[in-house]
């Protein structure tokens, strides 16, 4: 069996998991691979950001379907690159993003529960 990533899921499936996803979480990380398996190192570095401050943060492994998620986040950040995270429904940023707001303080207040 080989891997087609995006084979499974439509851009329409994609959206709507989005845009749930996003509505029913305090803070959302839409990653490549899985919070015990990250697949770049830039979502392994938003992961650990996070995780340092909340235990609860939900991930969306984006690799199933990478073209339909990226397109669908944008509609919702104006970015297509992965990692992206949400807070409270709003964006935030990528990885870089929120080491920056890390290193300034910023990402523990915003974070709170």
């Amino acid at each position: 069996m080989t891997f087609e990533p995006g084979a499974e899921l439509s851009a329409e499936e994609v959206q709507e998991r989005v845009d749930e996803t996003i509505e029913s979480n305090e803070v959302v990380l839409f990653m490549k691979g899985t919070e015990l398996m990250p697949q770049c190192g830039y979502s392994r570095k938003a992961l650990g950001l996070l995780t340092q401050y909340r235990d609860d943060v939900e991930t969306v492994d984006v690799l199933e379907a990478l073209d339909q998620y990226r397109v669908a986040l944008e509609s919702h950040s104006g970015w297509e690159t992965i990692p992206q995270v949400f807070v409270d429904g709003e964006f935030v940023g990528g990885s870089d993003i929120v080491e920056e707001l890390d290193e300034r303080g910023e990402l523990e207040p915003k974070l709170e529960a």
